[in-house]
């Protein structure tokens, strides 16, 4: 008999209330835990915020206290099961291979080349683990070597913003040269000449790519000339290269449109011309492939098509039809190389890799050989090559990086995630269910559990999804989650509509005024599974984070009853207000997705399911809700604000804990194993519902 966990009898913390009216359209709307935002806006109770937020923290402490050690201990099984000391597999290009390793006892890596073979002298370009000293985050990201070879652009942030600085370090001295450029997005690429970088600008308050600059080697950042502007706050922008290197590429799409710029990258110096002017609704994406351009398009095509179009006559009325639109069939992308053109489809949820020989126009489908996988093209920057690189996982498989005879068809597989200690795929079972949705549509369930694991009303049964922005999730191998595996539960991911795992029309189902169709999605796979005895309501647990976590929020708000815990990370809960505000950071670019509330029928249809909105006098799971003090993507207060009402309305004594990371952002921890000690403490809360202790 399993022996529950005896929470301590500690008093949770009550926030103040201050009345605020938040509503518009007439509609009365009182925040009472709208100054929780002062952090955030620098206002006068930003004290008040931290202190509250110290408060919560304590109390989690102080109820998972008795886990302490297993925490500890699950922290360490964990980490040991990561190769400490591990190397990236090497990728190949413009005459290095490039790869990075790790060190044991090193939360970070270091960054290196070797010069034409393997077997050459290795050069470390950036040693992270040295850089990260004294940081309590770091995130080094857009690592971009010039053409010559010589020279390194590459982003830092030590806040956990998403607001980097671009440093350039010359390869050929090891220092850096003065040229220091903030803020900006991180990456960033060069013009053909070795001297010229383009890079996003961002705005300093809320975050948004709003200009693409031009930056001239050895000069004064702060006078980088403007090559574009952003106009359109709905829109993200950036700026890229073609495989073949001959064009510079600005983008700028919003959900549901696309717009791209080109330039001649031997002539950085030139001026952009807009390749295709933004139409409402469509979406396109572009690559050059010799003689012309290729561009994989939603343009009446649900699904997208791959057309084609000459180097200099690039507007919509030349695009010719090269692959057509197919109902049961979503065209995700391309990889162009010199001979091969590489598609991503995807049919029936799962990804395929579809190979095109340029001469001989013969085609033939990468062979997986797995019911359910996921599938997709790895780094492949040269552009001459008969060699496709992939990666491929499971439920039950780590991941594996193979590469492809595009020609011959042989794969060869580069690298395996090792398991320390040892793991044996055999000892596992996967399985692909479908639900029925309450308006007859058939859900897909991806779903693992070790053998000997019994389904029955008594099995624990942890049940994923994340479900907006067309944001798949396949099914992939976690060795985090064999601690979760080994212990009885089983782990299930919920493929619901919000995604784009059965294709676009998934996507336009689970969006805007048919979001509600992605909670109930969730609630009706949840429902099955108890029905069909993989679980029942005194075992089942919830787990989404960000847009994921606002899935928790209305879950709970929506079916209560049917959880015996959640676990919301960063969980985006508060639409309404947020989505008013255009101060806080990606409010605009969100419009397409949830609606702007400025109008009513929006207003009144987020409001419908926000859960900080909906938050009633009733009884609640027990919950674990995780933010970050520095978080770009959901601010830290709408987790608290939510926290806060949930505490004055449940009529329950279920355990309600909110945990911040005071030193993190969105995505957590930035060390190689922190991540873990934030895994360990969401497995400790469930293990302790579970009365499972070690």
């Amino acid at each position: 008999m399993k022996e529950a966990y005896q929470w301590p009898g500690a008093t949770p913390p009550v926030a103040e209330m201050k009345d605020y009216e938040a509503g518009m359209h007439g509609d009365k709307r009182n925040d009472e835990y709208y100054w929780m935002a002062d952090f955030f806006k620098e206002g006068p109770d930003s004290t008040n915020v931290v202190d509250y937020l110290k408060e919560e923290n304590a109390y989690t402490d102080t109820m998972m206290a008795g886990t302490k050690k297993f925490q500890e201990n699950l922290f360490t099984e964990m980490k040991g099961r990561i190769k400490e000391k591990d190397e990236s597999v090497p990728v190949y290009s413009s005459g290095y291979w490039y790869y990075t390793r790790s060190e044991e006892g090193q939360q970070y890596f270091k960054y290196c080349r070797k010069k034409g073979t393997l077997e050459a002298p290795e050069e470390i370009l950036l040693d992270v683990d040295k850089m990260a000293e004294g940081h309590a985050y770091y995130s080094a990201v857009g690592f971009n070597i010039s053409p010559d070879n010589k020279l390194l652009a590459y982003g830092v942030d030590t806040v956990s913003r998403r607001q980097y600085t671009i440093y350039i370090k010359n390869l050929e001295t090891g220092q850096n040269f003065k040229d220091v450029i903030y803020p900006a997005s991180g990456g960033s690429e060069w013009g053909n000449d070795n001297k010229t970088l383009f890079y996003t600008a961002t705005n300093p308050k809320t975050l948004l790519s709003e200009k693409i600059k031009r930056h001239a080697l050895g000069t004064d950042a702060k006078k980088d000339v403007v090559v574009y502007t952003e106009k359109d706050k709905s829109n993200y922008i950036g700026v890229g290269k073609t495989k073949s290197e001959k064009y510079i590429i600005i983008a700028s799409s919003a959900t549901m449109s696309s717009e791209y710029r080109i330039l001649d990258a031997d002539k950085p110096e030139g001026s952009f011309e807009v390749f295709q002017p933004r139409i409402k609704d469509v979406l396109y994406d572009i690559d050059h492939q010799d003689d012309k351009f290729l561009i994989v398009t939603n343009k009446d095509a649900l699904n997208f098509r791959l057309m084609e179009t000459p180097l200099t006559k690039t507007g919509v009325e030349n695009w010719k039809e090269v692959i057509p639109n197919r109902k049961d069939v979503l065209l995700e992308g391309i990889d162009v190389f010199k001979d091969y053109l590489v598609i991503t489809e995807r049919k029936n949820g799962l990804l395929q890799l579809r190979i095109r020989d340029l001469k001989s126009k013969a085609e033939h489908y990468v062979d997986f050989g797995e019911p359910a996988y996921t599938a997709y093209t790895g780094s492949n920057p040269e552009y001459n090559t008969k060699t496709l690189r992939y990666v491929y996982t499971s439920l039950t498989t780590p991941n594996s990086v193979y590469d492809y005879g595009m020609d011959s068809k042989a794969k060869e597989l580069k690298k395996r995630q090792e398991v320390v200690g040892g793991y044996n795929p055999e000892e596992y079972v996967t399985e692909r269910l479908y639900a029925t949705s309450r308006d007859g549509v058939k859900v897909p369930i991806s779903l693992v559990y070790k053998k000997g694991t019994e389904k029955s009303a008594e099995t624990p049964l942890l049940l994923y999804a994340y479900g907006s922005y067309g944001n798949s999730i396949d099914a992939g191998f976690s060795s985090t989650r064999l601690s979760l595996l080994n212990r009885g539960f089983i782990y299930a991911i919920a493929h619901v509509r919000g995604g784009q795992e059965m294709g676009r029309q998934w996507y336009e189902d689970g969006k805007l005024f048919k979001k509600k169709n992605t909670f109930f999605d969730f609630i009706d796979c949840a429902e099955y599974l108890v029905k069909e005895k993989y679980t029942s309501s005194a075992h089942l647990f919830a787990e989404g984070g960000s847009a994921g976590g606002l899935l928790m929020g209305a879950i709970s708000n929506l079916r209560p009853d049917l959880w015996r815990g959640i676990i919301a990370d960063v969980p985006f809960v508060d639409v309404v207000t947020t989505m008013l505000d255009e101060s806080i950071p990606l409010t605009t670019n969100e419009f397409d997705e949830w609606g702007n509330p400025k109008s009513k029928e929006s207003y009144t249809y987020m409001k419908s399911y926000s859960p900080y909105d909906n938050v009633e006098r009733k009884a609640y799971p027990n919950m674990l809700v995780t933010t970050g003090l520095h978080d770009s993507q959901v601010q830290y207060f709408e987790p608290a604000k939510w926290v806060a009402r949930l505490r004055t309305h449940k009529t329950d004594k279920n355990v309600l804990l909110l945990k911040t990371n005071m030193e993190a952002g969105h995505g957590g921890a930035s060390g190689r194993f922190e991540y873990l000690k934030e895994v360990a403490l969401q497995f400790a809360f469930m293990f302790a519902l579970e009365g499972i202790h070690e």
